[in-house]
C-alpha cells in the first residue's frame, strides 16, 4: 500500500509525521510526505523535504490530509486544489484537524458528520456541517479525526481496514507508552472498530483479513 500524507506549508508536525511513522511500520506499506513544493516549513519552523509531489495523492491507495495554520489559504487556492484528485471508490481517504477543510472543498464529506479540532470547528459549522465531540469518525472509505493526538486512531483505522486487526496492533505497539500498551491499544481499537466493518462494504482490498 502506498499512502500519501498530504502536507502543506504551515503544517502541524504531529499530524503529518506521527501518522506516517505508524503506517510505515506495516510491512510492505510506505507512507510518503506529499506536498506542493520540494520544501515545506511547519508551523514551528521545521523544514522538511516532500517525498512525493502533490499529484501523487491521486495515485496512492490511501491519502491522509494533515492540518496546519494555512489550510484556509490552501482551500481558497483554486490552482493548488486542482492538483488533488481523490476517489473514495478506489482510495482510503482521511483528514486530521483542519485537513477536513480540504475534504470539504473536494466534496468528500457531503451529509457526513465531521471530526476536527476546536479552532477549525467554527469554520466547518459555518459551512453547514455538523462537528462531532469525538476524536474519530468514518463513513465508508472516508474518515476524519480531530485533535493532534488522534493521529493513532486514524492510522489504526486505515491499517485495520486495509491490512487487518493484527497489523494495526503490531504497528501501534512500536509507538505506545511503555507499560500502558494494553490500555492504549484497547482504546484505539474500540474507537475505530465500529467504522471498520462499514468501510469493508465499500472497499475490500485483497490484503484485508478481518
Amino acid at each position: 500500500m502506498r499512502v500519501a500524507v498530504v502536507t502543506f506549508d504551515g503544517f502541524n508536525e504531529i499530524d503529518s509525521l506521527v501518522a506516517a511513522h505508524i503506517i510505515n511500520r506495516v510491512p510492505g506499506w510506505r507512507a510518503d510526505i506529499t506536498g506542493p513544493a520540494e520544501e515545506l516549513t511547519s508551523m514551528n519552523g521545521v523544514v522538511i523535504r516532500a517525498q512525493q509531489p502533490l499529484e501523487f495523492a491521486s495515485e496512492a491507495g490511501a491519502v491522509i490530509v494533515g492540518s496546519g495554520r494555512k489550510t484556509r489559504d490552501v482551500v481558497a487556492d483554486d490552482a493548488l486544489m486542482s492538483r488533488i484528485q481523490l476517489d473514495p471508490r478506489r482510495q482510503w481517504i482521511a483528514s486530521q484537524c483542519s485537513g477536513a477543510l480540504v475534504l470539504l472543498r473536494l466534496g468528500l464529506l457531503r451529509d457526513v458528520p465531521v471530526c476536527t479540532d476546536r479552532k477549525t470547528q467554527p469554520w466547518i459549522e459555518a459551512a453547514g456541517y455538523r462537528v462531532l465531540n469525538e476524536p474519530f469518525h468514518a463513513r465508508g472509505t472516508v474518515a476524519t479525526a480531530g485533535g493532534c493526538l488522534a493521529a493513532h486512531y486514524l492510522a489504526a483505522w486505515l491499517i485495520w481496514a486495509a491490512a487487518g486487526r493484527q497489523a494495526a496492533i503490531d504497528a501501534l505497539s512500536y509507538v505506545l507508552p511503555h507499560g500502558e500498551e494494553e490500555e492504549y491499544t484497547f482504546r484505539a481499537l474500540a474507537t475505530v472498530e465500529p467504522f471498520v466493518s462499514g468501510a469493508a462494504t465499500v472497499h475490500e482490498p485483497a490484503t484485508a483479513s478481518w
